[in-house]
């Protein structure tokens, strides 16, 4: 398993869109196959940047998803939002401490 952040920051006006436009699309996101956690987070600071923090079984998972139409749909509402390029990382979990 291994870990999706992906780093948004939108334009003021277009954060309520980019809110409602998740609200509908979180659960097909989060039940997509090999995704087995999915969080939106955003900034205490900068309240335009966003966070999603999502867990993959495998790698091809994530690529299986990032191809789906699915994606294709959610991906060109959200960019189409965005003050800067967003920037993702993959990441694997070293230590877990609950």
């Amino acid at each position: 398993m291994f870990t999706r952040i992906v780093k948004m920051e939108f334009e003021q006006q277009e954060i309520p869109g980019f809110l409602a436009s998740f609200e509908l699309v979180k659960e097909d996101i989060r039940n997509f196959p090999g995704c087995e956690f999915l969080e939106l987070y955003r900034d205490k600071e900068n309240p335009t940047v966003f966070f999603t923090y999502s867990k993959w079984k495998e790698e091809k998972d994530l690529e299986h998803y990032r191809s789906s139409p699915l994606f294709k749909q959610v991906w060109s509402q959200t960019k189409a939002r965005f003050r800067n390029k967003a920037r993702a990382w993959s990441v694997d979990t070293i230590y877990k401490l609950d």
